[in-house]
């Protein structure tokens, strides 16, 4: 019998692989959108990448509207939570986003435990887990959680943390509720229309020559479509059920995607810097600008992630983070954005 899975956040970058990825293994979606109106949108960009596009029913709901979820779950089988704001400009006041990202998941967990859903996918993010630098010796696993009294942690860190956490609460207080956690790191990969929101912005400023020196910098990273796969692969495996899987390919630093990028694309070749910039100039910028300056402590640090519980329990095998790179800037190239 063909299982009805709830997306939500359905106009989303990961989101949408999510839908296409349970399109095209058999299941049925129904997307949660906050505007409605974008349905149809929604569903002719994502009828460009599979044939089943129009099975899809969508339906308007809310983060902050606790009324709405009840009906968005209604005869669904499971639910594939990614809803969450992530917004490009940090905001100056946390609340904007972690009240929003803590309540709106748990407004879902509660009408799925009213609907006696069992099986629920939560995308987190390896920011709830690694925000804060260590030592590059340190390997981070599903143990390791991004303090939230940390000085200077991101408002995106504290919503996602908070959240995840509220989540683990809920379902240990409820039972019936089968929990997985999934944590991406950086998300590349390709944009399958021109509102790719903030996952790819680096590549972007990259490629329109915006970087005029790289940065010490360096991000575990995944491809879109691997994380899609391992929504599914969560949701389908009761192995997965009460677990925090950790979700990334590599790492690569700043100056490695810049040759990437160089490498794959000439023409770019002249804007995309092949330079360091030295510690000591970015921590003057920092002083100047709110997100160079919580990234200050990261100057160097290598970020390994342990991903072998997802890569056994699933049997999940990604696509290199250089493989994600080369196909997230060549949709940016291919969409017109760059």
């Amino acid at each position: 019998m063909t299982q009805k899975l709830l997306v939500t956040g359905a106009s989303g970058f990961i989101a949408s692989h999510c839908i296409l990825e349970l399109l095209n293994n058999g299941y049925l979606v129904k997307g949660a959108l906050r505007n409605i109106e974008r349905a149809e949108t929604i569903r002719d960009i994502l009828g460009r990448h599979t044939n089943k596009a129009d099975s899809i029913e969508f339906v308007q709901a809310d983060l902050t509207d606790a009324q709405c979820w009840g009906e968005a779950v209604k005869g669904c089988d499971g639910v594939l939570h990614l809803a969450s704001p992530v917004p490009v400009v940090l905001p100056k006041n946390a609340d904007e986003i972690v009240r929003i990202a803590h309540d709106g998941t748990l407004n879902v967990l509660k009408a799925v435990y009213k609907a006696n859903i069992q099986r629920v996918v939560l995308t987190s993010s390896s920011s709830a887990v690694c925000e804060q630098a260590k030592a590059d010796s340190h390997v981070y696993t599903a143990e390791d959680w991004t303090d939230v009294n940390e000085p200077g942690l991101s408002p995106y860190a504290l919503s996602k943390t908070l959240a995840e956490k509220a989540a683990w609460d809920f379902v240990n207080n409820h039972a019936g509720i089968e929990l997985s956690v999934i944590n991406p790191s950086y998300v590349f990969g390709p944009a399958i229309e021109s509102d790719y929101g903030s996952s790819l912005e680096i590549l972007c400023k990259l490629l329109k020559g915006q970087f005029p020196l790289v940065p010490n910098l360096g991000f575990a990273i995944v491809d879109v479509r691997d994380v899609a796969t391992m929504h599914r692969l969560a949701f389908e495996s009761e192995n997965a059920v009460g677990e925090r899987l950790l979700c990334s390919s590599g790492f690569l630093w700043l100056k490695e995607i810049a040759d990437i990028l160089r490498e794959h694309f000439p023409d770019y070749r002249k804007k995309v810097p092949s330079k360091m910039m030295p510690n000591f100039v970015f921590r003057l910028v920092s002083i100047f600008d709110r997100g160079a300056a919580r990234l200050v402590p990261s100057l160097g640090i290598k970020r390994d992630m342990d991903t072998s519980p997802a890569r056994q329990i699933l049997d999940w095998q990604p696509r290199s983070a250089e493989k994600a790179v080369e196909s997230g800037a060549r949709s940016l190239i291919e969409l017109g954005i760059v």
